[in-house]
């Protein structure tokens, strides 16, 4: 802002600047207030503005501070070398601001670079430098000497430019020998003053008065202005004009028209000439006497200038005053009388009205009160009251100038639902004078009447086969009452019809009273059914009535002719012989045909459709008898087949067709011979076809499905299998060289490996398997090659948790002696046996070794799917170990050697741990050094699925 300002400070550029910041005066930086009495010299400080600002002198110096202000004068000026605002011209409030408080004035202080506005505020206190002062300098009046006391004479009121205190407070009379001074306020906060006399003046003793009138103000210095008052006392008319008569009075009939001449009023004067001449006029008289009355001033005449009403103001009474020119005066009375006439019309006014009233109220009800008044007097105000004699109510006096209305005979709404009633009233004046008042009294309804049908009963008729919902007709009943109580609904009866409820066949819409159809009906089922509808209104009780209703079916052409005989059989053939020696006319059959339509709908027509020769027979149009229409002859053919139509006369038409066989012929082993090889025309039925259809088509599903589900069944076998390999073989154990115990801590002194092949029936039974349990495991040397390395490197697919055949953890039982372990003959092997590293006792057979050969071969892959606690073998079965000695592995896997079953229950694996191991040591001790007998295999535990197994081979 500084930069700019320092770029435009010369020229134009300055004069823009002012005037932008007078449109900117309302952003002001800051202000000041001050208060100054006025009239102060000039150069009087008026306060300290860089003290009262916080700005510093070299700061208002450098900033180049100066004030602007607004009007064309400038009352203060600013020192910058001292930071003080000074006077710089005379300030008058009373110039400045009038009547107006507080006076203050405002201007603005600018400060350059940075421009700084600050807007200052001087309040103008007021001084008393002002004098009260009178309008004029002197006061002339004069008063007779005639005055009276209390005589008021308005004075002029001073005038003090000065504000509040400093303004006029008191005003002071001197002297009060005659007069008193009374100030009284404004509601504008001025005042005026009022000369009162108090004494009669006497011209005689003092023509002239001189009084002083002092205005004070309550400032500091008091100050004070006067008037000099100058009193000229008249000379007093010493005889007062005199009224004729004390009292006059008039009578006037209200009548009369304006300008009528009522009286006339006088007045005399003792004194001559200007004294005593009297002038007339009205004196405390009502305004609406003056606007009735009109006094001429000269003559005394009161004439009348408006209508009178008696009615009104029956009298009057006026002042009229008699005054010469001197002021004295004399009043006299004038009396008035207005004289009644007939010209007020009787009014009628409701006091009380029911303007409805139910249809049950008790004799003597009252309906109205009314007020009749005539305010005529005497005879002109006496009234007559009257109503019109053709309704149910009557007029009764009440209190004085009160009448009732009350009811004189039964109302009913439904009769006469409202009453006119005309109230008339009359005078006893001459001519009388009149006046009417019609009012309606509406009969309130009561429910009294029920609902009363249209017709007595109702029928209707109806197509059968109709549309359920179907609108048959509408019941129509009406109510006298009014409103809710004639609000009609409609129900429906409850009744029987052929057993079933009437509402299963219509209903009956509570509204309008439409009856609808429930269901189609059927003219053969139901020819007519009638029932009951109830009107009810809603009323309070409810009132009712009911009406029977007759609903008539009426029979449509929708039953095709049944044909009774001949009866058309497909597994006979049914034949009329026809004798070839018939004669014109003959009988041949009937064709019996009923239709369960009624009327023209069942009037049943024959027709000859079809015929083998239509020369030969012809059938009646009405009955259906078929006849010869000729000689049969021998050319006629013995197999005659005709086509007759029956055809009923409905609208449209049906008709049904029956086939006759007729057999010309004189005896029945010739009809018997020609019909042998009669060809019949089998109807074949369209839903049995459809069904056996049906049927091929389900069966084809259901092979598709068994064969798919088989497909999956064996494909899941096979991947079993592939788990669990196939083989009817046995277990042939052997030992792969350099396996050893790496602990060497169990009771066994050669670990056994067992490769288990399993039947394909072994999977229906139940299978075991152990985890390892002690820290031990099977290594190889590093120098040969194995199934464990491929055991450890592959996951055993038995070990997952959701496989079916969970690996079972193992019991602690398999560790057995050597005496209890299958060998030759069951001797213990040498000492060299016991580490695993010399050869087999005794070399096996061929045939031992061959085995062996083929049960590598079939169970390489079982082997790599047994997991770690496989046990190996260090020894091999001697020859007398066959294969009758092998238990039967589809029942269960036998470890060899073990008289106990393969269990996952913790408890019975820690007793029978227990068990084996005091065997164990017991075997130990008693171990003798040459072959013991070979213990006999144990049988293996039977599961339930062994079991199952087993008693099956009992049965065969």
């Amino acid at each position: 802002m500084g930069d700019w300002w320092s770029t435009a400070r010369g020229g134009g550029w300055q004069v823009l600047f002012f005037i932008l910041c007078l449109c900117a005066l309302d952003s002001v930086t800051g202000q000041a207030r001050y208060t100054i009495p006025e009239e102060q010299a000039e150069g009087s400080i008026v306060g300290n503005i860089g003290r009262d600002l916080g700005l510093e002198v070299k700061r208002l110096v450098s900033g180049k501070a100066r004030i602007i202000t607004r009007g064309t004068r400038q009352y203060v000026d600013l020192n910058r070398d001292k930071g003080i605002l000074v006077v710089k011209e005379r300030i008058d409030r009373e110039e400045l601001c009038g009547q107006t408080t507080p006076c203050s004035f405002s201007f603005e202080l600018i400060i350059e670079n940075p421009i700084q506005l600050y807007r200052v505020t001087v309040e103008v206190r007021d001084i008393n430098d002002n004098t009260p002062s009178f309008p004029k300098e002197e006061i002339s009046l004069e008063i007779s000497e005639s005055a009276v006391s209390a005589t008021r004479f308005s004075l002029e009121s001073a005038v003090d430019p000065d504000v509040g205190v400093n303004g006029i407070q008191n005003y002071y009379l001197k002297p009060t020998d005659h007069f008193q001074l009374e100030v009284h306020s404004l509601s504008n906060g001025g005042k005026y003053i009022e000369m009162i006399l108090q004494h009669p003046l006497d011209r005689e003793k003092q023509e002239t008065l001189s009084l002083v009138l002092i205005a004070t103000d309550g400032g500091e210095p008091q100050r004070s202005g006067t008037v000099r008052i100058h009193i000229t006392v008249l000379d007093a008319n010493d005889n007062a004009p005199v009224c004729g008569q004390p009292v006059y009075k008039a009578d006037v009939k209200e009548s009369s028209p304006k300008g009528t001449l009522i009286t006339t009023v006088s007045a005399n004067d003792a004194d001559k000439g200007i004294n005593g001449e009297v002038t007339f006029a009205m004196a405390h008289v009502s305004k609406e006497a003056k606007e009735l009355f009109e006094l001429n001033v000269s003559t005394g005449e009161i004439k009348l200038v408006a209508k009178v009403d008696f009615e009104k103001t029956n009298n009057y009474q006026l002042n009229v005053q008699a005054k010469d020119h001197w002021g004295l005066a004399d009043t006299c009375k004038v009396v008035i009388q207005i004289t009644d006439e007939n010209d007020n019309v009787p009014t009628i006014q409701l006091m009380s009205f029911s303007h409805s009233i139910s249809e049950d109220s008790p004799l003597g009800t009252t309906v109205a009160v009314i007020n009749v008044e005539d305010a005529d007097s005497d005879g002109n105000g006496m009234v007559l009251c009257s109503i019109n004699a053709d309704i149910p109510f009557q007029i009764e006096p009440s209190l004085t100038d009160y009448y009732t209305i009350v009811t004189e005979s039964p109302l009913d709404r439904e009769t006469v639902s409202e009453y006119n009633i005309t109230i008339k009233v009359s005078d006893g004046g001459s001519p009388p004078l009149s006046s009417s008042k019609n009012i309606t009294v509406k009969v309130s309804d009561v429910n009294d009447n029920p609902p009363k049908f249209v017709q007595p009963e109702y029928s209707k008729s109806i197509q059968e086969n109709n549309s359920p919902g179907f609108s048959i007709f509408a019941v129509r009943a009406s109510d006298a009452d009014w409103g809710q109580n004639a609000r009609v609904s409609y129900f429906l009866d409850d009744k029987q019809v052929n057993g079933l409820a009437v509402s299963s066949f219509v209903s009956v819409n509570s509204e309008n009273g439409a009856i609808h159809a429930v269901r189609s009906f059927d003219y053969e089922q139901i020819k007519s059914f009638d029932f009951n509808v109830t009107a009810r209104d809603g009323g309070s009780p409810p009132l009712s009535s009911v009406v029977a209703v007759r609903i008539f079916v009426q029979d449509q052409n929708d039953n095709a002719p049944q044909v009774l005989y001949p009866v058309q059989t497909t597994s006979s053939l049914v034949a009329e012989m026809v004798p070839r020696s018939a004669d014109v006319g003959y009988l041949v059959t009937k064709v019996v045909a009923v239709d369960v339509d009624s009327g023209q709908n069942a009037w049943l027509s024959y027709k000859l459709q079809k015929a083998t020769d239509r020369a030969l027979f012809e059938v009646g149009l009405q009955n259906g008898e078929i006849r010869t229409i000729r000689q049969v002859n021998d050319k006629d053919a013995v197999k005659q087949r005709l086509t007759v139509v029956v055809e009923d006369n409905g609208q449209p038409s049906r008709s049904a067709t029956v086939n006759v066989n007729v057999a010309v012929a004189d005896s029945f082993p010739e009809v018997l011979s020609e019909f042998t090889d009669f060809t019949h025309e089998k109807e074949y039925n369209d839903n049995l076809t459809f069904y056996l259809v049906l049927a091929l088509a389900v069966v084809s599903f259901l092979f598709i499905t068994c064969l798919v589900v088989i497909i999956s069944v064996k494909i899941y076998r096979w991947r079993q299998s592939r788990i669990l390999f196939h083989s009817n073989l046995p277990v042939i154990p052997y030992y792969p060289p350099r396996y050893a115990d790496t602990l060497g801590t169990g009771t066994l002194q050669h670990v056994y490996n067992y490769e288990v092949c399993r039947t394909t029936d072994s999977r229906k039974s139940d299978c075991q398997f152990a985890r390892p349990c002690s820290q031990n495991v099977l290594i190889m040397d590093p120098s040969s090659t194995g199934t464990m390395q491929r055991m450890q490197n592959e996951q055993n697919i038995l070990d997952e948790p959701d496989s079916p055949l969970e690996q079972k953890p193992p019991n602690a039982d398999w560790r057995f002696t050597q005496g209890q372990r299958p060998g030759p003959s069951g001797a213990g092997g040498p000492p060299e046996m016991a580490m695993g590293t010399g050869p087999w006792p005794n070399p096996p057979t061929e045939a031992e070794q061959l085995q062996a050969l083929m049960a590598a071969a079939n169970v390489s892959e079982a082997t790599a799917t047994l997991g770690p606690g496989t046990m190996g073998l260090s020894t091999r079965y001697s020859p007398q170990f066959t294969l009758q000695h092998v238990p039967d592995y589809r029942q269960n896997v036998y470890i060899p050697g073990s008289t106990a079953t393969l269990t996952s229950n913790p408890q019975q694996q820690q007793q029978q741990q227990q068990q084996q191991m005091a065997a164990q040591h017991q075997a130990l001790q008693a171990q003798p050094s040459e072959a013991a007998p070979q213990p006999e295999p144990p049988k293996a535990a039977q599961t339930p699925a062994s079991k199952k197994k087993s008693t099956k081979k009992e049965k065969k």
